[in-house]
């Protein structure tokens, strides 16, 4: 099954275009795209193909992570991921949800 995953890493310094737009050509072999000029954050949407939600999680983490270090940014800890199996756009899986404890829930439906 195809995913999207969305992974971002976090630290302490802001991040430049060109570092981001490394990192948008390192993740482009798996439909990747990335984000972070000018924040804390770095990360990418990619698809990856596995049977497990988890699985997703797991290898879509690996790709940022991957891509990274291939452009060399910092080695920064992975601080959210969420995964959707195509078909499912939208839907969040609470459990399947990696995040810092900063972030806020925003879907209009949980209120």
């Amino acid at each position: 099954m195809r995913w999207s995953v969305v992974v971002q890493a976090e630290g302490d310094r802001l991040l430049t275009r060109d570092e981001i737009v490394e990192l948008a050509d390192a993740v482009a072999a798996s439909s990747g795209i990335a984000s972070g000029i000018g924040t804390t954050r770095y990360g990418a949407q990619v698809v990856v193909v596995a049977d497990t939600r988890e699985e997703a999680l797991r290898l879509g983490s690996a790709e940022l992570v991957r891509a990274a270090a291939q452009v060399g940014l910092p080695p920064w800890p992975v601080s959210y991921a969420e995964a959707s199996a195509e078909g499912d756009e939208g839907y969040v899986d609470d459990a399947a949800r990696v995040d810092d404890a900063a972030h806020t829930d925003d879907d209009p439906a949980a209120r």
